[in-house]
């Protein structure tokens, strides 16, 4: 179903998954990057926006607010047309029931995400006082929340590459089989390149072996 004979709900939707939502998880997996760089590094990118001027404002308006919105309608559709559109073709479907198996319990880990890193433990006005890489060291040693992150990582640069893969679709830049075939082929490199930073990035905050 091309965006432009959706109802406006669901162009809201379709569209708020790419931007803001996922212009805003390739900028958070890049500002996670410089934790490669060490802990210094991570330390101050992360600063660097918390001193920006109304950074909690902005980040309500540009980020939770689409975010809450893509969730919540995405929640709706899969528990309203879980395989997708009436009569789309198969290929289309199946990318459609992809979507839910990603995005469903992409939701949960968002929350469980925000919980422990935002709600406990280090609280917004303490920020600027933490030692943040070493304290994400300390949260990431647990097994149960590194597999969750690796999990919510996998699920997430798999929901938004899916997403590209459907955009292509509804904006009409993959009308023919080998248009759909390049289209489907750039999302797996998307995928691919996203989740493998994403890893290396997770990977960097993993506590040295005990000598």
């Amino acid at each position: 179903m091309e965006l432009a004979h959706r109802t406006l709900p669901r162009r809201l939707h379709a569209l708020s998954g790419l931007v803001p939502v996922g212009a805003f998880l390739l900028f958070h997996l890049a500002v996670n990057a410089s934790a490669m760089r060490g802990a210094a590094a991570y330390d101050e990118a992360v600063h660097r926006l918390q001193r920006l001027p109304f950074s909690l404002a902005l980040e309500v308006a540009l980020v939770f607010a689409p975010m809450a919105y893509h969730a919540l309608y995405g929640l709706y559709l899969a528990a309203t047309r879980p395989t997708g559109d009436p009569g789309a073709r198969p290929g289309r479907r199946r990318l459609a029931i992809f979507q839910r198996a990603t995005g469903i319990p992409l939701f949960a880990y968002v929350l469980f995400h925000l919980w422990t890193t935002r709600l406990v433990g280090v609280r917004e006005h303490d920020h600027a006082g933490v030692d943040l890489f070493h304290w994400m060291q300390a949260l990431y040693s647990a097994p149960w929340i590194r597999t969750a992150y690796v999990f919510g990582l996998l699920c997430a640069t798999g929901h938004f590459s899916a997403g590209l893969w459907l955009s292509a679709e509804d904006w009409g830049l993959a009308r023919t089989p080998a248009a759909r075939a390049a289209a489907g082929a750039l999302a797996a490199a998307v995928f691919v390149s996203l989740a493998i930073l994403g890893l290396r990035t997770l990977s960097a905050f993993r506590l040295p072996p005990s000598s």
